[in-house]
């Protein structure tokens, strides 16, 4: 007589967190079928997969409608926790913008001029962006400005600093030196250097939501793939650098898997779910 066939142990968390540039999404921001599948199955299992980006909500609802997600999502580097199937923001973080400015002048004393570009609070909040800030190609819509004026006018999630000179590393290490008791400074992507609300990082906004999933931390896996997902591993059970990740994220990730581009997300998950 035959024995019947094993059955797989079950998923070994109940949150999986997944960053989205350089992570769920790869070099042309989709989202592979084996990575899509992986996650389904996750979800087929009884755990809540979340997604967790430096991304406003702007810059994300497109991506998240893509795939279908309906659940809850932290954006804006944990400023923002937004519910994807009602499109309905639940909470916003903003930045002083009092502070911000002392915190610009600041750092600027020391590098010389920056180009400057901000998030704008809110669900249709624009992405506005000074003379010489560089943009990365690709369809995510942004509003120039000239007048520094424009810059504090409106309510701000973030702001983006660039030096043409200095290395992003070398432009955030000195942005927390003469900066960070006013501001967060975290590095979210090449050319991309960010001045937050103080004490707000990806795990703020992460811890908010699983409150509201009834998940722990103990409990939750999670996948970035630069310093500014360091906190987001430090408060999650288990965190996975993607093989392409900076340096200081690998640093002090719990296991390193393939590259965003070779399904890395998927490639822990399918041995996870056995």
């Amino acid at each position: 007589m035959s024995q019947p066939a094993p059955i797989a142990a079950a998923f070994p968390y109940q949150l999986v967190a997944t960053d989205l540039d350089g992570t769920l999404l790869r070099p042309d921001d989709t989202v592979s079928q084996r990575t899509r599948e992986a996650l389904a199955a996750v979800t087929a299992a009884g755990a809540a997969h979340i997604i967790v980006t430096g991304r406003a909500v702007p810059w994300t609802r497109h991506i998240l409608d893509d795939l279908g997600y309906e659940g809850l999502a932290v954006c804006g580097q944990g400023a923002q926790l937004y519910h994807a199937g009602e499109h309905r923001l639940l909470t916003s973080v903003t930045l002083d913008r009092q502070l911000a400015g002392l915190a610009l002048s600041k750092i600027e004393a020391e590098t010389g001029p920056l180009a400057i570009a901000a998030s704008r609070d809110g669900i249709e909040g624009e992405v506005i962006v000074g003379p010489g800030y560089r943009v990365q190609e690709g369809p995510l819509p942004v509003v120039p400005f000239t007048d520094v004026a424009d810059l504090w006018s409106a309510p701000l999630n973030k702001v983006y600093v660039q030096h043409p000179d200095l290395t992003d590393d070398e432009l955030a290490m000195i942005a927390r030196s003469v900066a960070g008791d006013l501001v967060g400074v975290t590095m979210a992507g090449p050319g991309v250097v960010e001045l937050l609300p103080l004490g707000l990082s990806k795990a703020t906004g992460l811890s908010l939501a699983a409150r509201r999933l009834g998940v722990k931390a103990a409990h939750t896996i999670a996948f970035g793939d630069m310093p500014n997902d360091i906190p987001m591993f430090g408060w999650s059970a288990h965190g996975v650098a993607m093989a392409n990740a900076h340096a200081e994220l690998k640093s002090v990730a719990d296991e390193v898997t393939t590259s965003n581009a070779d399904d890395g997300i998927a490639v822990v998950l399918e041995r996870l779910l056995g």
